[in-house]
């Protein structure tokens, strides 16, 4: 079975970075191959990893849509199975892929469902899987994060961002999700805020660490450069790492 990350939090607070972080730090350890899972229909884990697949799984489902006579006559679940395999991008390490936009406004259900299937089939592949997940707490309300190692809450230093968390952290405990631990990371953030700190303590969740402003990140980000390229001088990649290091059951990546 593999190791799942998952990584949670508001918008705007740097969750898709994060997990690039999280891929990067697995990777340069040598724990590979990853399977990087972007179940954010706001896609943007394939520009920080530098991997674009050629199709999402919401445009396979889209395309068969309403399909009753399906080509040579394969079963459907042949012929699903078959065009999905386009949807993964294959790197160094690390395939990516992506979920997609939901086939119509507002439903995400079947998009999640034929998600949740190919995910069982891929990660028996893979030691280590990392998913992106939407921003929000929609994935874990629509049971579409499960079977998870480490879920990582991304927070700002910030009351909005962590009153956010601890909503996800909250909706965890109340679906009785499988979660084995949660962790908080502040980002862009030099240290932990009283006021902050406090809603956490109360809270119950582990703060993992700090990732500080790295002007690197935001370099890298603006000339489309993938995240994975990032030296370890990288004070938010060198910051991820010794989260990575330190977390629970993710310790076991030292060495």
């Amino acid at each position: 079975m593999p190791f799942v990350v998952a990584v949670a939090g508001k918008g705007g607070t740097g969750k898709t970075t994060t997990a690039g972080l999280v891929v990067r730090s697995l990777r340069r350890m040598g724990r590979t191959p990853i399977l990087a899972v972007d179940a954010d229909p706001n896609t943007n884990l394939d520009a920080a990893l530098g991997l674009r697949p050629d199709r999402a799984i919401s445009d396979v489902l889209h395309e068969t849509r309403g399909m009753r006579d399906v080509p040579d006559n394969l079963p459907r679940t042949t012929y699903l199975e078959y065009h999905l395999e386009d949807c993964l991008a294959e790197g160094k390490g690390v395939d990516l892929i992506v979920m997609g936009r939901p086939e119509g406004a507002g439903c995400y259900c079947a998009a999640n469902h034929l998600l949740r299937d190919h995910l069982d089939r891929l990660m028996g592949s893979y030691p280590f899987v990392v998913m992106d997940n939407e921003a929000g707490m929609e994935h874990l309300s629509r049971r579409t994060t499960r079977d998870v190692g480490l879920l990582l809450i991304v927070s700002d230093p910030s009351m909005a961002g962590v009153k956010a968390a601890r909503r996800i952290q909250d909706l965890v405990r109340e679906l009785a999700l499988s979660v084995k631990e949660i962790a908080l990371v502040i980002n862009r953030a030099s240290g932990v805020p009283v006021a902050v700190d406090r809603v956490f303590g109360e809270g119950g969740i582990r703060v993992a660490g700090v990732v500080p402003e790295d002007p690197l990140v935001a370099a890298y980000e603006l000339e489309g450069r993938p995240l994975l390229d990032l030296p370890d001088e990288s004070p938010a990649a060198r910051a991820v790492t010794e989260i990575l290091t330190a977390v629970g059951p993710l310790a076991m990546v030292r060495g």
